[in-house]
């Protein structure tokens, strides 16, 4: 059975923390879920990893979703996030090799680790995948709609969000929940799922608060960590996208994948956002794969990665 424990960050929010797997497994993957999201999104891959003996998991929710409490407005940040993983990862898998999961939001906090702490992320991090996420914000969002009605879709959801944002801690009203799943079916999912996939979303949604489903927004729109990407040496990465992805398309996967030197990119037929629990076998064989990968490396191959990041990123090696 996983554990359940709580970290308190410095600023008070306390995160609520699962882990799972023998504590001394050579790897630890620690999961990050999307926005509006939380650890339970995982389901599926945590079931996959924790089926073998040679794995610790970590899964977490973000300030301000899941179990974890409320973050204030101006720390609503992605930037926030990066530091809130950093301090996830000296508590929690303090040594050995590391892999890193995102999916939408979780895999731009991956981002803004590497951008926030290159030193620990080059010298711990020995694996990397990236769901459904963009380096970019919203520069390739269309929601799948013409340019003029995309334009029209992000003026209401930007406005929207900053009144959000103004709402404090409190949830969406069960009440409420109904009338949302049309609009987070059409705008998250492609073909094929499963009711149990959008009832695992909707249960996420329910248990963020307004504070953060408004106030992330402007952080993950305007954030953009390609060079950050560029700068991390050939660290084993997977890319997944849905081919029906309205929030991040394919175009930004692509782009990642091309900035992540040599990854090969997975594109999903007919899957929409909600990748993890759209097509889950997919990409737990990839999480599979490169956690097999995570686990043979050694401390002089990241030491290498991270002398070769920090010249490619124009460091000196020996400062």
């Amino acid at each position: 059975m996983p554990d359940h424990s709580e970290l308190t960050l410095a600023d008070g929010v306390r995160l609520h923390v699962q882990t799972s797997g023998p504590a001394d497994a050579p790897v630890t993957v620690v999961l990050l879920h999307g926005w509006c999201l939380d650890r339970r999104t995982w389901h599926h891959q945590i079931r996959a990893l924790t089926a073998r003996d040679d794995v610790r998991v970590v899964a977490y929710d973000a300030r301000g979703h899941g179990r974890s409490t409320a973050t204030r407005r101006l720390s609503a940040t992605l930037g926030q996030l990066g530091d809130d993983l950093a301090e996830v990862l000296r508590t929690y898998a303090p040594g050995g090799p590391v892999v890193l999961a995102g999916h939408s939001m979780g895999g731009m906090t991956i981002m803004e680790y590497a951008d926030r702490h290159p030193d620990d992320f080059a010298s711990r991090v020995a694996g990397l995948l990236f769901a459904s996420t963009t380096a970019e914000g919203t520069t390739h969002t269309r929601y799948g709609l013409s340019p003029q009605l995309a334009m029209l879709l992000r003026a209401a959801e930007t406005t929207g969000a900053g009144v959000l944002a103004r709402c404090g801690a409190w949830r969406p009203h069960r009440a409420v929940l109904p009338a949302l799943r049309p609009g987070i079916r059409w705008l998250l999912f492609g073909d094929g799922h499963g009711e149990d996939a959008v009832e695992v979303t909707m249960r996420a949604v329910a248990r963020t608060s307004l504070r953060s489903i408004g106030g992330f927004r402007a952080s993950i729109g305007a954030q953009q960590r390609l060079h950050t990407l560029a700068e991390l040496g050939d660290v084993p990465a997977a890319v997944l996208v849905g081919e029906r992805d309205r929030l991040t398309p394919p175009a930004c996967a692509a782009s990642i994948a091309e900035a992540l030197h040599g990854t090969e990119l997975t594109v999903c037929p007919g899957a929409g956002h909600m990748l993890i629990v759209e097509r889950p076998d997919e990409v737990s064989e990839a999480l599979l794969a490169v956690t097999d990968r995570a686990a043979r490396s050694t401390p002089g191959e990241r030491a290498r990665r991270r002398a070769r990041a920090h010249r490619r990123s124009g460091y000196d090696c020996a400062a």
